[in-house]
């Protein structure tokens, strides 16, 4: 893909949810373009969208109205087998809360998406090893969650996320259990894949002390979505 097409991209995207007779826009005519190779940091309060958004670009929710393209398909028109096959080949996952199985080593928790995929026990382990020496953790691999600090937890996570080699992560809040010092160091990190591997992320975050290492900031206030040059000079500041 050529580095100025468009990976993914929204068009008048918006949500909207109903609580009894009352209406809640989620996100409310977002235009986004995510480009390969591209690191955006997404910036909100708590309930000002960013998940939902997120959600709604890995197809994992339906918008109101609007359209998301994924390398120019509509995620709308797809089915359900269609869109789970982009989301177990496409598009990596890191979450808050790590989400990482207590019982299994830090190299088998990486691998378990090989193994769903039906990948071959020889490439499994040779690309377990690779997403682990990308994240600096390959020493900590038979290791299970509870031996491991919260950022090397995250680590893994992000080991876990790029081991099927996609072109997008999502990360929705994926420093909001560390403290400040990990924190950095995986926004690093997120900026070491960027410029290394070409890996386009996307990271919601409401840490404003983060945003000078993203390509872009855009801020999502009440489900809008604000113009990033203002917004990045401010954060920035």
């Amino acid at each position: 893909m050529n580095r100025f097409q468009r990976l993914i991209s929204t068009t008048d995207l918006s949500r909207v949810y109903h609580l009894g007779l009352e209406e809640i826009s989620a996100v409310r005519d977002v235009n986004l373009e995510v480009l390969p190779g591209q690191f955006i940091a997404l910036v909100g309060r708590s309930g000002s969208g960013k998940t939902t958004l997120l959600n709604l670009l890995a197809g994992l929710d339906q918008p109101t109205s609007g359209t998301v393209l994924f390398e120019d398909r509509d995620l709308s028109t797809l089915s359900e087998s269609e869109l789970t096959e982009i989301r177990r080949h496409k598009i990596g996952f890191v979450f808050q809360s790590f989400g990482l199985l207590p019982l299994l080593s830090a190299f088998e928790n990486v691998e378990l998406p090989l193994r769903i995929s039906g990948v071959a026990p020889g490439e499994r382990e040779q690309r377990t090893r690779d997403a682990l020496d990308m994240v600096s953790l390959w020493r900590r691999a038979r290791h299970r969650p509870y031996e491991l600090s919260g950022g090397e937890q995250q680590r893994v996570a992000i080991a876990r996320a790029i081991v099927t080699r996609p072109p997008l992560v999502l990360a929705d809040e994926p420093t909001g259990e560390l403290d400040s010092v990990n924190a950095r160091s995986i926004f690093g990190l997120f900026n070491e894949m960027v410029r290394d591997q070409g890996i386009s992320v996307v990271a919601a975050t409401h840490d404003s002390t983060l945003l000078a290492m993203a390509d872009e900031v855009k801020e999502i206030r009440d489900g809008s979505l604000r113009d990033h040059a203002e917004i990045g000079r401010r954060y920035r500041s």
